[in-house]
């Protein structure tokens, strides 16, 4: 895979799961602060899982999702590093049921909802994709404010009090009916 078909991910997630206009992130704003609050605790203690990194970590944890939807498999392996990886997982961490087993033990105890089900899957992700593709934006927009860690900079300013300890923090967002 050359760069600017990991790159691509963006807008082949957009054009598939849609996106968050400016001014609509209220509505979004249990899954925003699960996936900042995690990501910024990460970059606490690895300074350089820095703004660029998240970039990467959200286009690998796009590819994630699509690869659970979808049963595709991507050659990834180099785009990864310890760097990306840790914010990738911090992502995951929040939504996934596949990468955390608190959410996958709630739906398989507490939901009928069919983890093997692609439609369901797609449902399961939708709002963690429209979130992670907004963070995405805002990333570009606070890098080119305040420079190549200009994201977390901002999140630190804006969330940070309120974000506290290191455990990952997680939510279950259920697909609409």
């Amino acid at each position: 895979m050359q760069q600017y078909q990991f790159e691509k991910i963006y807008s082949q997630m957009e054009k598939e799961f849609g996106k968050i206009d400016k001014g609509e992130e209220e509505f979004h704003t249990m899954m925003f602060f699960t996936i900042e609050s995690n990501l910024l605790k990460i970059h606490r203690q690895y300074p350089t899982s820095n703004s660029r990194r998240l970039k990467e970590a959200i286009a690998l944890a796009l590819f994630d999702i699509k690869s659970r939807c979808t049963n595709e498999s991507f050659e990834l392996d180099a785009f990864r590093n310890e760097e990306n990886e840790r914010l990738e997982q911090a992502v995951l961490m929040a939504f996934d049921p596949f990468t955390n087993e608190e959410i996958r033990t709630f739906i398989n105890d507490e939901t009928d909802i069919d983890l093997t089900d692609p439609d369901t899957l797609h449902g399961l992700y939708t709002e963690a994709v429209l979130c992670l593709l907004r963070i995405r934006e805002s990333v570009e927009t606070w890098e080119k404010r305040m420079g190549s860690n200009g994201y977390f900079e901002f999140a630190e300013s804006y969330m940070g009090p309120q974000v506290e300890g290191d455990e990952m923090a997680y939510t279950v967002a259920m697909p609409e009916e």
